[in-house]
């Protein structure tokens, strides 16, 4: 018998790349859900910024937003349900609030909840 042998088993080896392809499963299966939940909140950050923002209607907002995420690839997320145009004492500020439901693993799910407010002008996102 060797004195001092190295590596590990093959056993071992096993059980180490079923943990690492657990978590790569894992991430594969969130990372569209934070992918669409970014370019989201990139297409409303960007329109929120615009110069004459605060003057549009929530219809206007809606219908360049829909633009947006056309061509962002952002699915998932109903204008009319998800996205709220409301007043408040600083001005009108668009809110993004949806969550998202996808099945992980047989009979388990994941939900997702993002809430987010964008002040309509040229001021920083309230997180």
């Amino acid at each position: 018998m060797k004195n001092g042998q190295k590596g590990i088993t093959f056993l071992s080896f096993i059980i180490v790349m079923a943990v690492i392809g657990f978590f790569a499963f894992i991430g594969m299966r969130l990372f569209p859900v934070y992918i669409t939940y970014y370019n989201a909140v990139k297409d409303i950050k960007a329109l929120s910024q615009e110069a004459g923002a605060a003057n549009r209607s929530i219809e206007e907002v809606r219908k360049e937003l829909e633009r947006r995420f056309n061509i962002s690839y952002v699915e998932g997320i109903d204008l009319y349900k998800d996205i709220k145009l409301v007043n408040s004492p600083t001005g009108k500020q668009l809110q993004l609030k949806y969550e998202m439901r996808r099945p992980l693993i047989y009979n388990l799910d994941f939900v997702a909840m993002f809430d987010k407010t964008f002040p309509l002008g040229n001021k920083p996102a309230i997180e």
